[in-house]
């Protein structure tokens, strides 16, 4: 008789892991889905966002940043800014330098200069805390490089009235690149 109850017990259990597991499927279905529609360029409600994965969010805040919501874009990455996996965190401040460097750009482009100059700072670090959460990440370092490449650009711009001689003692700091040795 006690044989027939563990036996009933472990298929009640069983079919209980069962449902939770395809519970779980179809959630992640779900996302995915959201995902690709995302990607696509169709908007997904925000009942969908609010309390859905990080990953979720991302996409969404990618999605805000092609459509140039970018205030948007950056409060959403900002709301998962402390996701559990280092290589998501990775990507989330890689995208959000990556938000802050355009905007940097435009900004420069419509010569407002003191403008752009926090939004690149913001840029640099946020390329930095991605490098130090993935020292891999080949997208942010040259997109780091980018970053430290426009700002001799930038103190160019904004400091025309210095003298011929003081630039000249720093052309070595201002060139883009590296300096090359003899072969």
């Amino acid at each position: 008789m006690s044989k027939a109850w563990v036996l009933w017990g472990v298929l009640l259990l069983g079919t209980a892991a069962m449902l939770v597991q395809i519970w779980m499927l179809v959630g992640i279905n779900q996302s995915n889905q959201a995902i690709t529609d995302m990607t696509a360029g169709k908007d997904v409600p925000l009942d969908k966002i609010v309390t859905a994965a990080p990953e979720l969010r991302l996409a969404r805040a990618m999605l805000l940043k092609k459509q140039q919501r970018y205030d948007e874009a950056l409060a959403t990455l900002n709301l998962i800014l402390d996701a559990p996996d280092p290589a998501l965190q990775a990507k989330i401040r890689y995208n959000l330098g990556n938000i802050y460097l355009h905007l940097a750009v435009l900004k420069t482009e419509a010569m407002a200069v003191n403008e752009a100059m926090p939004l690149l700072a913001l840029a640099k670090q946020a390329y930095r805390q991605a490098l130090a959460l993935d020292s891999q990440f080949w997208e942010a370092k040259y997109n780091l490089e980018v970053a430290m490449r426009l700002l001799p650009e930038m103190d160019k711009i904004s400091s025309e009235d210095e003298s011929p001689v003081n630039q000249k003692s720093q052309l070595w700091t201002t060139v883009p690149g590296f300096p090359r040795g003899l072969p």
